[in-house]
């Protein structure tokens, strides 16, 4: 008999969940909405929501739009979108994550805090061109350096004055790694302030993943190609079972994989709705069970 199980710790994290619920809230009123940007980096979730009256808008179309009511995702926005919206008329529905939110006030209080000298660099070890990175990067009038690894490092200036925040997805591990490289190569005399700023919704699921993964003979990440932190949860459960597959839904799932195994586990990023996980569930038993 296999055992087929959905980890109870999957799922959307609380500003993904919050977003969702404020759309369905205007759109049960409405039945019209628009997005800017994807909801949430999930390809099904999105066609969900279509379904029920949710446009997804770019910035250039935002623009475009007058006196309508647009709802901010979780990953936050610069303060020109907020400055379009004002001149624009346009209500904004602001789910901006409350970690994200936090985020973006400490980043602007550390570029404004010496208007009369020498600006800190302010460094954000982040995915570039990302949503919440973008909005980061805002509240220093597009001034922040970003680097997505500590094999980028050397852009940093050493003799200035440094300011380190983290992108809220990104790897605790990777953090530490260029905190440590900075130290080590930061010229004398130099401040260097580092501000851990990852949410521990992902960063507490890295180990919960890794004794999941191992828990089961196969395992089945769902996940979204744009997620960022479904690919770092997704790599942490391939080094802890290397029979992991990653998949976008039920329809990419290979029979095969699933033969003579007694425990599947299925798992997601914190991008992934239930409802998917208990598709992709439904169709492994089903699968399971034909002679």
């Amino acid at each position: 008999m296999t055992t087929v199980e959905i980890d109870s710790r999957s799922g959307f994290c609380f500003g993904v969940t919050t977003a969702i619920s404020k759309a369905e809230e205007e759109l049960a009123r409405t039945g019209h909405l628009y997005c800017l940007g994807d909801i949430v980096h999930n390809t099904d979730e999105v066609e969900r929501l279509k379904e029920r009256g949710l446009v997804t808008i770019t910035h250039e179309q935002l623009a475009q739009l007058h006196h309508a009511t647009v709802l901010l995702r979780a990953h936050g926005e610069p303060p020109e979108t907020y400055e379009v919206a004002r001149r624009n008329d346009i209500t904004i529905i602001d789910a901006t994550c409350p970690v994200v939110l936090q985020l973006q006030r400490r980043i602007h209080k550390s570029f404004h805090s010496d208007e009369n000298g020498p600006r800190p660099q302010i460094v954000i070890y982040g995915k570039r061109g990302h949503a919440e990175v973008n909005g980061l990067v805002g509240q220093t009038a597009g001034t922040a350096l970003v680097i997505e690894s500590v094999d980028e490092i050397d852009s940093i200036d050493f003799n200035r004055d440094i300011c380190l925040y983290s992108q809220t997805t990104k790897s605790l591990e990777g953090f530490k790694t260029i905190v440590d490289e900075i130290k080590r190569r930061i010229a004398p005399g130099v401040n260097f302030q580092s501000f851990d700023t990852i949410c521990r919704s992902v960063a507490n699921r890295i180990p919960q993943v890794r004794e999941f993964a191992q828990r089961h003979e196969l395992v089945l990440f769902v996940c979204g190609s744009k997620s960022s932190n479904g690919r770092i949860l997704y790599g942490e459960c391939l080094k802890a079972n290397p029979q992991t597959h990653l998949i976008s839904n039920e329809h990419e799932i290979d029979p095969a994989w699933l033969r003579d195994k007694e425990s599947i586990g299925i798992c997601g990023a914190t991008s992934t709705p239930r409802w998917l996980m208990n598709q992709v569930k439904e169709f492994v038993e089903r699968t399971i069970a034909e002679p």
